[in-house]
């Protein structure tokens, strides 16, 4: 480790570290404003804190993204690790998934990935766990939050630095050695400029893919859109190359490469929910009696479709959120964890249980290598059609947007319990177990919920049945909000 590469500037001897900081799995700020040096440096003396109270095995992976400072941001957050007696496993530029593969590869419990994921330039931030394939929920994120923002010794027994060579070849290669597809199909890959760009493009070529690169050199000022698979300037980018170069599919990668976007053939946007159903649809066949669990944000066909039905398969929706979704996949030995957002989970045979936006884009090439006469388009038009709104996320600042939520559920609950009508339909059911997801009798749906990661608000709605139904339960939803002076614009609409 070159402590040399420290930005002295950047480093002073009071640690600053905002609690908004800590959110319910994710850790990020805005840097050097929100969190200094040595406040990452403290929150590496914490993370060792926990690890020691938490009688975990003193050894941890730690890798970072190409963000121009992310080298310094591990570099203090491996320093106070060092302070408390922690073994580091140094594994250099990497993405998400290749932290989480590391996990394995070296038998180590435990792991810290510098990254910032999709956020704008400027942000940086942690992806942490201690008993993989999970990764930290509230329950940890709390008490590393309580643990940070006290007073805190150094142990002043160092612990060993190791940096390992040549993780990312060796991941590359365990997705890669073991899958290869038959059928002549080309892919536009999109990366935004994030770390991904170096990565999955080689990967899908490593399988047979014929790959044409978008926007793949790195380049952390993200010059073209953030590297934001639900960003619709990315989709829309993705949708043009694709329909240029008579492509069979094209693929969105995140800034850190555990979440994957989708536009078919024919140059439309498929929703990462959709993109799941297909693969459980798939799954289902070869797996029967398969589980499977789904965020709230996802679509209603999961719980009504013919195939997993058929096939003895069982849905499971939980709460939004990476962490949520892996645990509980792992909880119930599910096969597969779908997240609207992009994030899938596979378990044994397929994966190990970890976001890997690389697989996904594997799995969907095998699904297309296994239905040879069909595009991914044909696949879809199997599917019952539904009308979908994109994820829309009006602004609303971290310390109110639990308190509006709140609100914004009872007055659901109150037109729920009152018979209200919402393009002329009842709403027939509830669910609150992250924000509020309501139910009409034709089967739509529409949710609310905070943003786990950032100021923001979530919106998603569906139809069964017309356009226009879904916009009246997007106009339901926010004519709700237009009564929170807290709640700001939106970064898209319908």
């Amino acid at each position: 480790m070159n402590n040399n590469s420290f930005n002295i500037n950047h480093y002073d001897d009071k640690p600053i570290i905002n609690e908004l900081g800590f959110r319910e799995y994710d850790a990020r700020w805005i840097y050097p404003k929100q969190i200094n040096l040595s406040g990452i440096k403290k929150i590496g003396y914490g993370l060792g804190q926990l690890m020691i109270e938490e009688n975990i095995k003193k050894e941890i992976v730690i890798g970072h993204d190409y963000r121009s400072y992310s080298e310094e941001v591990k570099n203090a957050l491996i320093s106070g690790l060092l302070s408390y007696g922690i073994t580091v496993f140094d594994i250099g530029l990497t993405i998400s998934p290749g932290a989480y593969f590391a996990q394995y590869d070296l038998n180590c419990k435990s792991v810290a990935m510098v990254t910032a994921s999709h956020n704008e330039n400027g942000w940086t931030g942690f992806k942490m766990g201690v008993n993989r394939p999970l990764t930290f929920g509230p329950d940890l994120m709390n008490k590393l939050k309580e643990i940070c923002l006290n007073d805190l010794n150094p142990k002043k027994n160092h612990g060993e630095y190791k940096f390992i060579e040549g993780m990312n070849a060796k991941y590359i290669n365990d997705i890669t050695n073991k899958n290869n597809i038959k059928r002549k199909l080309k892919a536009v890959v999109a990366c935004g400029n994030g770390t991904s760009s170096i990565f999955s493009p080689e990967i899908l070529e490593k399988i047979g893919i014929e790959v044409i690169k978008i926007h793949c050199d790195l380049d952390y000022s993200f010059p073209n859109y953030n590297p934001n698979p639900e960003d619709l300037k990315m989709l829309k980018h993705l949708s043009q190359e694709v329909i240029r170069n008579n492509a069979d599919i094209g693929f969105a990668f995140d800034g850190d490469g555990d979440r994957c976007g989708y536009v078919d053939d024919n140059g439309n946007e498929i929703f990462s929910d959709i993109m799941g159903l297909l693969l459980a649809r798939n799954f289902s066949e070869k797996y029967k009696s398969s589980k499977f669990v789904v965020d709230v944000k996802s679509t209603g066909l999961f719980g009504s479709d013919k195939i997993l039905k058929s096939n003895d398969a069982s849905v499971h929706y939980w709460k939004t959120g990476h962490s949520y979704i892996k645990q509980k996949t792992s909880e119930i030995s599910a096969l597969a964890g779908f997240e609207r957002s992009g994030h899938y989970f596979f378990n044994k045979p397929i994966g190990r249980g970890y976001d890997d936006a690389c697989l996904s884009a594997v799995e969907v090439c095998k699904l297309l290598d296994e239905n040879p006469g069909s595009s991914i388009s044909d696949l879809i038009k199997n599917l019952p059609h539904t009308f979908n709104s994109p994820t829309m996320s009006p602004e609303c600042p971290d310390n109110v947007k639990y308190e509006v939520i709140e609100k914004v559920i009872d007055m659901i609950d109150d037109g729920y319990k009152n018979k209200i009508k919402i393009a002329d339909l009842e709403i027939s059911s509830i669910l609150t177990i992250n924000g509020i997801r309501f139910t009409l009798e034709d089967g739509s749906w529409g949710l609310i919920r905070a943003s786990s990661n950032k100021p923001n608000l979530v919106i998603v709605c569906e139809s069964t049945t017309s356009y226009d139904v879904m916009k009246e339960i997007f106009y339901f939803i926010d004519n709700l909000l237009k009564q929170f002076k807290e709640v700001g614009p939106y970064d898209q609409s319908i």
